[in-house]
């Protein structure tokens, strides 16, 4: 049976859900997958580049966003969350992977990010600062409400107030996504 890279990217995300992105290694997933490893470099010239496309398949619901300037911010921001959130280390793995350069979806959002704020009036030199502030926003928020689940579910006892059991993690994260939108209206008023 031939090996496709889809298998292996889906191979990947089963593992990185069921483990955890430490315990995703090329030797474990090519015992999943039933080759030897170095079957798994003809489709991948490293494990940053696998990394690249598994995130790359966690950003998949994420799509393009409908309406103004802000809607589309505020669309990206509550999509991408929920595609972080739905696996486990999801957020940790698409900021490795977008500090690395190896996600082609993160690419496209930051794109779709930049127009946005480009839309909104923000002076040129500004548009993929405010675009990269909104992802880096996002994928921080998404990496600390991940972390504080794990946390509660391993049983930790954390300080008064620093449960997600406690709080409302998505209250706090459209608080920020609103400074953010504010913070890029009020920018465009003023000159580089």
């Amino acid at each position: 049976m031939q090996l496709h890279k889809r298998d292996v990217v889906e191979a990947a995300t089963s593992l990185l859900d069921e483990y955890g992105i430490a315990d995703l290694s090329m030797r474990r997933l090519a015992r999943e997958l039933d080759v030897s490893p170095g079957a798994l470099y003809w489709h991948f010239a490293n494990k940053q580049q696998l990394l690249g496309a598994v995130a790359d398949r966690i950003l998949e619901p994420v799509g393009e966003t409908r309406g103004d300037w802000r809607a589309r911010i505020v669309g990206v921001c509550r999509a991408l969350r929920d595609a972080l959130l739905s696996h486990t280390d999801g957020a940790e793995l698409v900021s490795a992977s977008f500090a690395a350069g190896q996600s082609a979806a993160m690419t496209r959002l930051l794109s779709g990010l930049t127009d946005a704020a480009a839309e909104a009036g923000v002076h040129p030199a500004h548009t993929e600062l405010a675009a990269r502030t909104v992802v880096y926003y996002t994928l921080g928020f998404s990496v600390d409400e991940q972390s504080r689940l794990q946390w509660d579910a391993a049983g930790a006892e954390l300080p008064a107030g620093q449960s997600v059991l406690t709080e409302d993690p998505t209250v706090r994260f459209e608080f920020g996504v609103q400074l953010l939108v504010d913070g890029i209206l009020a920018r465009r008023a003023q000159p580089v």
